[in-house]
């Protein structure tokens, strides 16, 4: 009988989970960065809810998967050890900053593209590009530094980067969702993100416990992210005779694949639009993209990566990562909201209040 080998077989896996998030993600438009957008615009909070939801689910099924098949968590990169929580603060305040510029994260940034968004795509190089010179190029110069600062280490070392509690991560969560939802039948239509929440799971368990298996080679122990494999993923189909598939690469591709899949029965969401004709969307793309793959890199994740990913570990850095990505997100979002700048494509409203509202929320495609 034919047997994979395990890196191979968490490859593939991996293919999996990125085609069921792209799948989900497309049907619902599950969304970090738009869920901060709807709030700003029609004071929606139908998708927060859901991202909250997949908050709650992600660091329930990590705990209870790193528990049972004995997962150490802290094998992963959200545990560095020479940790600059200025580097995250920066880092995540960048990213923020960028996804709205950009009208959408690298998560984001994915589904668009394969639902029909051509500009996403824009987004998605310079995301790639920018990822990749912070790393390993020209940029990597001037942000190491930065990054690897030891008088800013030593400051951070005055606050360790410590597991919060469990109880009181999803006691808040719990106090948030409530608060996003205000009726209990409402909770029962944030499918999405119970399913996204255990994919984060799921990944765990992929990377840390089959992928530990590995005799071949090592596999990083690691959830769902999307900066850093995008940058993988450019080098790859770059230098694809030095290079190969890995668990992040196949969660870039899958997630491209589940999204065009589920464009094929959901046409509603299959094209790109703007906040008015007069906005450069190039530029903005461009820019938002470069933010946030020098951000993200900075960051240790993006929404997905540090929001949903690193926040399931429950690491103190994490949290502080997500926070500084929606400080700045809100603020950057309520700028381009005042300068007509902060693109509005569908009203995202829970059902009960779409039957009450009467008024038409003027947009473009």
């Amino acid at each position: 009988m034919f047997e994979l080998e395990t890196y191979s077989l968490v490859n593939i896996l991996g293919l999996a989970l990125g085609i069921i998030f792209g799948f989900i993600a497309q049907k619902n438009q599950f969304c970090f960065s738009g869920s901060i957008k709807d709030f700003l615009q029609i004071k929606s909070t139908k998708r927060a809810a859901s991202v909250i939801m997949a908050m709650i689910v992600a660091v329930i099924s990590t705990q209870i998967i790193s528990n049972y098949f004995e997962i150490d968590l802290t094998q992963s990169a959200y545990f560095k050890k020479d940790i600059n929580y200025f580097a995250i603060i920066v880092g995540g305040a960048l990213f923020g900053a960028g996804m709205m510029i950009a009208d959408g994260c690298s998560s984001r940034s994915i589904v668009k593209f394969a639902q029909g968004d051509s500009n996403a795509l824009i987004t998605l190089i310079f995301i790639a590009i920018f990822a990749y010179t912070t790393t390993k190029g020209v940029l990597f110069e001037i942000i190491n530094p930065f990054i690897n600062n030891p008088t800013l280490i030593e400051i951070s070392k005055t606050i360790d980067n410590f597991q919060l509690n469990i109880y009181v991560v999803l006691a808040v969560l719990f106090v948030l969702l409530y608060t996003f939802t205000k009726k209990v039948k409402r909770v029962f239509s944030l499918y999405d993100g119970v399913i996204v929440g255990l994919l984060i799971g799921a990944a765990w368990f992929v990377t840390g416990y089959i992928g530990s298996e590995s005799m071949e080679k090592e596999i990083q122990v690691q959830a769902i992210s999307f900066v850093y494999p995008s940058a993988k993923t450019l080098e790859l189909f770059t230098y694809y005779q030095v290079n190969e598939f890995s668990f992040g690469v196949c969660l870039v591709i899958g997630a491209l694949v589940g999204t065009f899949v589920s464009t094929l029965f959901n046409k509603k969401y299959s094209f790109g639009c703007t906040a008015n004709k007069t906005i450069n969307k190039v530029k903005y793309n461009m820019i938002g993209g470069a933010m946030m793959g020098v951000g993200g890199i900075m960051a240790i994740g993006c929404t997905v990566g540090q929001g949903l990913s690193g926040l399931s570990t429950l690491v103190f850095s994490s949290f502080l990562a997500i926070i500084s990505i929606f400080v700045s997100g809100y603020f950057t979002g309520k700028y381009l909201l005042k300068k007509d700048k902060l693109a509005m494509c569908f009203i995202f409203e829970w059902e009960d209040e779409n039957k009450k509202k009467s008024k038409q929320i003027d947009f473009q495609i």
